[in-house]
């Protein structure tokens, strides 16, 4: 009867710490996803600002798809955004 306790409490200690490391790992991709998300949204409004002082007509709006491009994408997705807008200017 011991021992199986004592299997039980050993099981029940890894699960215990299987639980906390993965609600650990999807806080952490959340809060970095939020971040890149805010970051993106930053950097598009001054990339717009800095395209329209120099009279270049090609803005990307701040919208829901484009703040999750840049939050699931970072830097290369904003890139992409502008990509896309250089491509209809054109």
């Amino acid at each position: 009867m011991e021992k199986q306790m004592g299997f039980l409490m050993i099981a029940g200690a890894c699960l215990l710490v299987l639980f906390i490391v993965t609600v650990k790992n999807k806080a952490e991709f959340f809060l970095n996803f939020c971040l890149r998300a805010v970051m993106g949204g930053i950097a598009i409004f001054g990339i717009n600002l800095f395209m329209e002082s120099w009279g270049i007509p090609c803005a990307v709006g701040i919208n829901l798809c484009s703040l999750l491009t840049s939050g699931t994408l970072g830097f290369s997705g904003i890139s992409l955004l502008y990509a896309v807008a250089a491509f209809q200017f054109l």
